[in-house]
């Protein structure tokens, strides 16, 4: 009995490391295998790690049944997992600070993004005489959701030329053929979204760029600093009832991560949906071009990364200012670690 029981085990053990599925998960079983996860605007290169994640069945090799609810922006998928309807956030990174400054613990596990990868552009239609920020006064910004990470952006870029987020009006319009057509139909003066909406609007020849965050070399010249972007956090007490969970959710993104380093268009284009290619894969292609540098390469947060993200904020947010904010408490690298140590794409 003892020798197939050890035969049997070998045989698990083996046929995790062919799958390329980290060990620890023979080892180490998630204690929770449903697991929700909520996202605003999954379409979006901003999280595509998450899509190669789920399309590639890499979640699944981690023993995780994954439901992911799509939101229409950041703002929306954090208020599922304050509600508790959703257990973990793929999200931008700030929101774990404004969250703190509200008494509210959660931590970023895995990074997707080192560079926002959003961008701001005014209407060429509607705002044919744009000369600086200042003329964005009493205009109408589309972003994906208002208190999202378009929204801080823009919010970040108004408050660097005199304005608050109080001179404009952000309206929003999600992150897909919604945003597109209510730019093109004047419904909106200027718009702060991210790839493909972007590059598909520039090459339209429907707007002109004011500032840029796709490249790690414009993210510096806009905040100042490594600036993390999308992530995965969750409340402190998930992470802290469910760190085998956790790591699970961390090894897979950390495969996806790995994977895009070396995919190649072909291999992208026949993994996402074909929604997200916005009915054109050349430009899908050129704008993955666009942002291929702002998605991390390991998952590590960059040391500098959350004090940018702070001081950005302190930068407009009144909730933030003044307030005594924690940066180790909203970020963490050892599942990470954890995973680049094991992990085989």
């Amino acid at each position: 009995m003892k020798r197939r029981t050890f035969i049997a085990s070998g045989a698990v053990l083996a046929g995790g490391a062919m799958s390329g599925m980290p060990l620890a998960f023979a080892q180490n079983k998630p204690e929770q295998s449903k697991v929700s996860i909520a996202v605003g605007g999954k379409n979006l290169f901003y999280y595509l790690p998450l899509t190669i994640a789920e399309r590639r069945n890499y979640f699944k090799d981690e023993g995780l049944d994954i439901e992911i609810a799509d939101f229409a922006g950041g703002a929306k998928a954090l208020q599922a997992a304050v509600g508790g309807s959703a257990d973990v956030v793929s999200g931008a990174f700030e929101h774990t600070l404004l969250l703190q400054a509200k008494n509210q613990y959660f931590r970023e596990f895995v990074l997707q993004g080192r560079a926002p990868q959003i961008v701001l552009a005014v209407s060429k239609k509607a705002m044919p005489n744009y000369k600086s920020v200042a003329d964005l006064k009493g205009k109408k910004i589309g972003v994906t959701a208002p208190g999202s990470s378009t929204s801080i952006m823009a919010s970040f870029v108004l408050a660097q030329a005199g304005l608050k987020a109080t001179d404009v009006s952000f309206i929003g319009v999600g992150a897909g053929a919604g945003a597109i057509a209510a730019l093109q139909s004047g419904q909106i003066d200027a718009i702060a979204n991210l790839d493909p909406v972007m590059t598909k609007l520039d090459r339209a020849g429907d707007i002109r760029i004011v500032s840029d965050t796709r490249t790690l070399a414009d993210t510096v010249k806009v905040f100042g600093g490594n600036m993390p972007a999308g992530c995965l956090y969750a409340s402190q007490s998930f992470i802290t009832k469910n760190p085998n969970t956790t790591q699970a959710l961390t090894n897979a993104m950390v495969r996806a991560l790995k994977w895009l380093q070396t995919a190649s268009g072909k291999d992208l284009i026949s993994t996402v949906p074909e929604s997200y290619l916005l009915g054109d894969r050349a430009l899908y292609l050129d704008s993955w071009q666009h942002v291929k540098e702002a998605l991390s390469p390991d998952g590590l947060m960059p040391a500098d990364g959350p004090a940018t993200s702070l001081k950005t904020l302190q930068a407009f947010d009144e909730t933030v200012k003044g307030k005594p904010i924690d940066l180790s408490k909203t970020w963490t690298n050892d599942f990470v670690k954890k995973a680049l140590a094991s992990v085989k794409v």
